[in-house]
């Protein structure tokens, strides 16, 4: 097995967090694990965006990917290059408060997830890409609850650390969201 993850977003929106949180935990449980960020000109505003290669094996395919299993939008707003690799029946997840774009529902499993939202109602505005970490890890099954949390934990700085409650609850949130999806 090997699955790839195309994650993108504006930058400040936590996409490289997430994709080092999903990429730390599967490495918690044993699997093979590539990772792989890309940021533009700047840190805010512009786009960023995380390719993960998760497998049970040794890895044969580079970070760098041409078509993929799944993807993960936080903001449409640098979308299309992502939507070109989409495989037929990819997973595809989006934030629902900050991605408009019309998707094929016939051609993908599209979930909206309420990220933005969900995060907003626990009173952390900065925990949408959690949630949407939670959702994924959920509804893809790549990897689980414990892991991802200790994903997490390894993967917010010393300075950061008063964050880390607040990223726990907003993960079991999503994968909650997520397994009842």
């Amino acid at each position: 097995m090997e699955r790839e993850l195309l994650v993108t977003g504006i930058g400040g929106q936590g996409v490289q967090l997430a994709a080092q949180v999903l990429a730390r935990g599967a490495t918690f449980e044993g699997s093979y694990v590539m990772l792989f960020g890309v940021y533009a000109g700047a840190m805010r505003g512009m786009n960023t965006d995380a390719t993960v290669v998760i497998g049970d094996e040794p890895l044969l395919s580079p970070p760098l990917i041409s078509h993929t299993w799944s993807a993960i939008g936080m903001h449409d707003k640098f979308w299309a290059p992502i939507a070109r690799k989409l495989r037929e029946d990819a997973l595809v997840l989006v934030n629902d408060a900050t991605f408009e774009t019309a998707l094929d529902e016939s051609r993908y499993r599209v979930l909206r997830v309420p990220a933005t939202d969900l995060a907003d109602e626990l009173g952390n505005p900065l925990g949408g890409s959690m949630v949407m970490a939670g959702a994924y890890a959920a509804i893809s099954g790549l990897v689980g609850l414990d892991a991802l949390l200790d994903g997490m934990r390894a993967s917010i700085p010393p300075y950061r650390t008063q964050h880390i409650a607040a990223n726990e609850t907003a993960i079991n949130t999503g994968y909650a969201w997520g397994a009842a999806a």
